[in-house]
């Protein structure tokens, strides 16, 4: 359910605005939704997993939140963003 060291390391040379960069709200968010695609596929087959449904919900909870951020801070960078993770559809 958790994602790879790799995985992780790609997502943030993808997202990262510098070299090393884990602390911006893209590569934050990247990581957030990489995380909430896993469980999404994990509750496809454990349907009644209550406990980790609660952690998915604070995981979506979190992005939310980085993603208002983000569009009240620099509008341009927000769009990008939820191009680029095909997130709103």
């Amino acid at each position: 359910m958790s994602i790879t060291q790799e995985r992780k390391d790609a997502l943030v040379k993808e997202h990262g605005r510098v070299e090393g960069d884990t602390g911006s709200p893209e590569v934050q968010v990247a990581i957030l939704t990489e995380r909430i695609k896993n469980l999404t596929e994990h509750f496809k087959t454990h349907a009644k997993d209550n406990h980790s449904r609660r952690g998915l919900l604070m995981l979506v909870n979190k992005r939310r939140s980085l993603l208002d951020y983000l569009r009240l801070r620099d509008g341009q960078r927000y769009t990008d963003l939820i191009a680029k993770l095909g997130l709103r559809k």
